[in-house]
């Protein structure tokens, strides 16, 4: 007797599918009775919490479709355990060496970073399975740098500089790796017109008759001169002897000689157990793919090494120029991290490739590469700072999803990278599996997951658990089917001309008085107008728009909502006149995806907490916010607060993001440092915010047409500037001695101006005293009566006088 895996040996698995079953039951709809399974192996493509039951005396007076519901449901009728069929999706490791902490020395050839490193998966269509897998990028990890330079007229100065880059580039390596090679190479463009100057007269010399620069060497499109060594000195001297040379139009050919670099690996001489990195150095745009038609050229790249006995690329007047696609794949395939070395003029060009090619970087080169040494350190650092899982040879039909656990230790759903890493940091991705259908029998897949640049993979083979084990006990022409059919998982496939549930009727024999049988309903069509009714049994039409079934022909498989013109929009599957989704996709039509990573902001959130992810995309609900994620929002409150973040840390690296080192992942922002700020500008939001040591921080921020997010902020805080303690004692003790001063001044000035008034009117009234006395015509003197009256004027006028009496 089969034994089948019971779902009672997986809890978790217990309660996703008490789940399952409760969410359908709400519904009101049981998805495992209303299809059309017929068979146990139809059951299970229904939906992965359906199952079968096998047992040959389970439900003889129902119909078909009946042995296929729950695992409790089938139970509860009187399935026994061991007949139910109920596969479910799994995994196991094949290998797992543990990962390891150093990369150089004698065991360099065992350097594994990336644990697992083999598992094998068994799934169940539309059950999901998950691995763990971690990334640990060693310390001391040899690396291979290839230095491929463009020589054309314009990059003359550059060529100078780099005279003795081997001997200063392997010191500045060395403090990294104690494993470095070096390699070198150059190129131009394709040496036909309208690209090069082809005229005899140019074909030894093309700066002839240049006046600024008139020797040059013949135009060439790729040559390998160094293959990677450890042997520094010998760089420095194939440069010495480099000379330049000229083409016609301003694009350079350089990803011809990309392609070249990457795909030519032994005459390269890239170690299979090192960093692989390429460094472009040019001064202007590359040539693609199609532009080789200019000059006749129609035959795609195929991306073969094309080095002859002269390393020198020979099928460059043969072919056209490699597509963005193909460069990609090449370098991927290699695991070479490509370095775009490039002036300022073009590095958003530049900087718009490295979207479209994985694994690449791109730095500023000065005019005249003095700044190459250190521009290729901070690339290095930048790579190892960075995982990203790739996925290789993707089947179709699996479903993967990813969530990145980097070194903060919070989970981030619908991410694959982490960033801002130090050497020796181990981080995690767990990844969920599903596999959307079943391939033909004995089909077996395999995918490989690795880390952008790395040689390390994981090698995952895919099993699909699409048979029963019941079917492993098919028997033909048995008995139980009345020797006319065969008996598999409990029914029987009757023979041609054979009906009924044991095979027990003939074709063309039609019980009358069992009619009902096949109605499904009092007053309803036999066999809903769309079969005939045959041994108690409804025999279902054919349609050319599908397939028509059920116990009564009620249901079909082409009746479902379309989403433009799609059944089902193609995410899910017609039954019964309704449409089943594949996992990741919901609604009527199956139309909107639940997928939420592209509705995932840089700080983790969905759109940035401003708003909902519907079907895959942002739906923003706070006024004023815009963006894919809903991220800008100059007017939100919460703007100056989440931009004060970015200010502080990016430039005094303090505050919040300073110390979990997330600074440059969230902060993306342009941000320019002013002495005085604008306050004119009516589509900016002015910032204010006061720091630890009481100084005013202020800035601005607005909105590109672009889409890009400025800010502009003050160099330095404002500061008030506190009073000296000394002067302010001096300054209230004079401004007291100066207020008694002036206030007895005034007193002194009201004083003497009213003693001269009051002595004025005195000597106003004595000259008035005296004229009256002296000199009055009018005046007469009295006539006494009396001796004693004039002796009593006499008095007066004295005292008048002054006199004495």
């Amino acid at each position: 007797m089969w034994k089948p895996c019971p779902f009672t040996r997986h809890p978790a698995l217990l309660v996703y599918i008490v789940l399952e079953i409760f969410i359908l039951s709400v519904k009101g709809l049981n998805v495992c009775t209303s299809g059309s399974a017929t068979s146990c192996e139809e059951c299970l493509l229904i939906h992965p919490s359906c199952a079968w039951c096998a047992q040959e005396d389970f439900g003889q007076a129902r119909t078909l479709n009946s042995r296929c519901d729950f695992s409790q449901n089938l139970q509860k009728r009187g399935c026994d355990a061991p007949f139910i069929e109920n596969p479910r999706s799994g995994s196991s490791l094949l290998r797992s060496k543990p990962l390891s902490s150093k990369g150089s020395g004698v065991t360099q050839y065992d350097v594994i970073q990336i644990y697992p490193q083999k598992i094998s998966l068994s799934l169940r269509p539309g059950d999901q399975t998950s691995f763990k897998v971690q990334v640990r990028p060693v310390e001391d990890y040899p690396v291979d740098l290839y230095y491929l330079m463009d020589l054309s007229l314009s990059m003359k100065d550059d060529l100078d500089t780099i005279r003795n880059l081997g001997t200063k580039l392997a010191e500045e390596m060395r403090k990294l790796t104690s494993n470095f090679r070096l390699g070198f190479g150059s190129f131009v463009d394709k040496n036909i017109s309208p690209f090069s100057y082809t005229a005899p007269k140019y074909q030894d010399n093309p700066c002839n008759g240049y006046k600024l620069f008139p020797n040059c060497v013949p135009t060439f499109g790729f040559r390998h001169l160094l293959s990677l060594t450890d042997k520094v000195d010998r760089f420095n001297e194939e440069v010495q002897k480099q000379l330049v040379s000229r083409n016609r139009d301003a694009p350079e050919g350089g990803f011809d000689a990309i392609l070249q670099a990457a795909v030519c690996k032994e005459k390269i001489g890239w170690r299979k157990e090192a960093y692989h990195l390429l460094v472009f150095a040019t001064d202007d745009v590359p040539h693609l793919a199609l532009d080789g038609k200019l000059g006749g050229l129609v035959h795609p790249h195929d991306g073969q090494c094309h080095l002859n006995d002269k390393n020198e690329y020979s099928a460059a007047n043969q072919m056209d120029y490699p597509s963005l696609a193909l460069l990609g794949e090449k370098l991927a395939e290699n695991n070479i991290f490509l370095i775009f070395a490039v002036t300022k003029r073009h590095y958003v060009l530049y900087k718009n490739l490295t979207a479209l090619i994985p694994g690449t970087t791109v730095e500023i080169l000065d005019q005249d590469s003095k700044n190459i040494i250190q521009l290729i350190v901070n690339a290095y650092n930048n790579i190892r700072s960075k995982v990203e899982l790739s996925v290789w040879d993707h089947p179709e039909d699996l479903s993967l999803a990813f969530t990145a656990t980097c070194q903060d230790g919070q989970p981030l759903t619908g991410l694959r990278k982490c960033a801002d890493l130090k050497i020796g940091d181990t981080v995690s991705f767990n990844i969920t599996v599903e596999a959307r259908g079943c391939p033909p029998k004995g089909t077996r897949k395999s995918f490989t997951i690795r880390p952008v640049g790395f040689k390390d993979r994981l090698e995952v083979s895919v099993d699909y658990r699409c048979d029963c084990s019941c079917t492993y006990y098919t028997k033909s022409n048995s008995s139980r089917c009345n020797s006319a059919g065969t008996y598999s998982c409990g029914t029987c496939r009757c023979e041609p001309g054979y009906l009924g549930a044991r095979c027990e009727c003939e074709e063309g024999e039609v019980d009358h008085q069992h009619l009902s049988a096949c109605r499904e309903a009092e007053g309803k069509q036999v066999c809903s107008g769309r079969g005939e009714c045959s041994c108690n049994q409804c025999l279902c039409y054919e349609s050319e728009f599908g397939k028509i079934y059920g116990t009564f022909c009620e249901c079909d498989d082409f009746s479902c909502a379309r989403h433009k013109g799609i059944l089902c929009s193609g995410h899910g599957e017609c039954h019964c006149g309704e449409c089943k989704c594949h996992a990741g996709y919901i609604g009527d039509n199956c139309n909107c995806s639940t997928e939420t990573a592209s509705c995932v902001s840089d700080d983790g959130k969905i759109c940035s907490g401003r708003g909902s992810c519907v079907c895959g995309r942002c739906q923003c609900t706070e006024p004023g916010a815009f963006g894919d994620t809903c991220e800008k929002c100059p007017t939100c409150p919460d703007a100056c607060g989440t931009k004060r973040e970015c200010i502080e840390c990016r430039l005094f690296n303090t505050g919040r993001l300073a110390d979990n080192q997330t600074c440059q992942r969230m902060c993306k922002d342009e941000i320019i440092t002013v002495e005085t700020l604008k306050k004119d500008d009516s589509n900016a939001v002015q910032c204010v915010y006061k720091t630890e040591k009481d100084c005013v921080m202020k800035f601005t921020y607005s909105e590109h047409a672009s889409g890009q997010s400025v800010l502009t902020a003050l160099k330095e805080p404002e500061c008030a500037v506190a009073p000296n303690a000394m002067t302010v004692l001096l300054a209230v003790v004079g401004s007291i001695l100066l207020m008694g001063i002036v206030l007895l001044a005034l007193w002194k000035l009201v004083i003497t101006v009213h003693d001269r008034r009051e002595f004025a009117r005195f000597q106003s009234a004595r000259s008035r005293a005296r004229y009256e006395m002296a000199s009055n015509p009018v005046y007469k003197q009295s006539i006494p009566s009396h001796p004693m009256e004039t002796d009593f004027h006499m008095h007066i006028i004295k005292s008048c006088n002054g006199g004495v009496h």
